[in-house]
């Protein structure tokens, strides 16, 4: 595999069907003698529509952006762009 520059890797189709790996499973990297080995954390599980309905609405109003707008809390989380020229 080639590392991209944010760090990704590919996993191949054959591994991931062979460990039963999807989207939304968790893996992990455990460095050891030999080298790094991929291990399987927790399956991905599907959240039906209702389930995820109920969530949203526990965590709703509980997120304070301290009056940012959803742009300038953004860049206060990610930092500025560096792919965008002067605004």
């Amino acid at each position: 595999m080639r590392v991209t520059e944010k760090g990704q890797v590919t996993i191949p189709k054959e591994i991931r069907d062979r460990l039963n790996i999807g989207p939304g499973s968790e893996v992990d990297f455990v460095a050891d003698e030999k080298g790094a080995r991929l291990v399987v954390v927790a399956e991905g599980k599907s959240t039906s529509d209702e389930e995820f309905a109920t969530w949203l609405k526990s965590v709703s109003g509980t997120f304070d952006t301290l009056g940012m707008t959803t742009d300038e809390y953004m860049e206060w989380l990610r930092g500025p762009r560096d792919d965008l020229g002067p605004r």
